[in-house]
C-alpha cells in the first residue's frame, strides 16, 4: 500500500504543480504535513540539494522521497508518479492545442494560470525562507519570531545576496573584482554556502 500511497500522492502534485519545479513546492509541504514521510527541516535540505543536482527540483525530491520512504522501489514509483500525469497532459494538448491555439477561451484559461502559478512559487518560497531563517513554531508570535531567528543563516543569506548583487549597484559598477564575483556561476555559491553551513555546523 506504500507504493500506492507514493503513486498517489506524487502524481496529485505532478497534476496541479502548475509552473515548473518551484511550483511544486506548496504540494511537497502539504505532503509533508499529512504523511510525515519528511520533516520540514528535511523538505529544506531536500530542496538545497535538488538545486545543486541535475535535473527538475521535484523530480528530484518526488526520488529522493521515494527513496526514504520505501528504498529503491519507492523512489521509482514516486518518480513516475509525479511526471506521469505531466506526460498524459502534454499529449492531449499536443494533439488539440494547434487548433484550439487562437480560441479566446483557452488564451484568457492560460492567462489566468500565470498569476496563480506565481502565488504557488511565492508561497513556496516564503515558506522555504521561513524554513531557513526561523526555528520551528518562532512566527507565533513577535516575541519568539526575534528570538527565534536563526542569525547565521540570516547573515549568510543577506551576504549572499550582496556578493551575487554588488555589481549591479550604480556606484560600483567600475569595481571589477565586484563586478567578477556577481557574474560567477549560482553553483559557486551554493557551494560557498555548503562550506559554511559545514563548518559553523548551522544545522546542529
Amino acid at each position: 500500500m506504500i507504493y500506492l500511497r507514493l503513486f498517489f500522492e506524487f502524481a496529485k502534485a505532478g497534476l496541479f504543480a502548475i509552473g515548473g519545479g518551484l511550483a511544486t513546492l506548496p504540494f511537497l509541504q502539504d505532503i509533508s504535513l499529512r504523511t510525515a514521510w519528511y520533516t520540514s527541516d528535511q523538505l529544506a535540505d531536500m530542496i538545497a540539494v535538488s538545486e545543486c543536482t541535475p535535473g527538475p527540483i521535484g523530480v528530484n525530491m518526488s526520488t529522493y522521497t521515494g527513496f526514504t520512504v520505501g528504498g529503491v522501489l519507492g523512489a521509482v514509483v514516486a518518480t513516475l508518479g509525479l511526471i506521469f500525469p505531466s506526460i498524459i497532459v502534454i499529449i492531449i494538448v499536443a494533439k488539440i492545442l494547434k487548433a484550439f491555439q487562437d480560441n479566446k477561451y483557452v488564451k484568457a484559461a492560460f492567462y489566468g494560470l500565470r498569476p496563480a502559478s506565481t502565488g504557488l512559487i511565492a508561497a513556496a518560497c516564503l515558506g522555504v525562507a521561513q524554513i531557513a531563517l526561523f526555528n520551528t513554531g518562532a512566527l507565533e508570535s513577535l516575541k519568539t519570531a526575534v528570538s527565534g531567528i536563526r542569525y547565521p543563516a540570516l547573515i549568510l543569506a543577506v551576504v549572499l545576496w550582496l556578493l551575487m548583487n554588488l555589481g549591479t549597484f550604480k556606484r560600483l559598477k567600475g569595481n571589477k573584482v565586484l563586478a567578477k564575483i556577481s557574474k560567477l556561476h549560482p553553483v559557486v555559491f551554493l557551494a560557498a554556502s555548503a562550506i559554511v553551513g559545514i563548518i559553523f555546523k548551522f544545522g546542529a
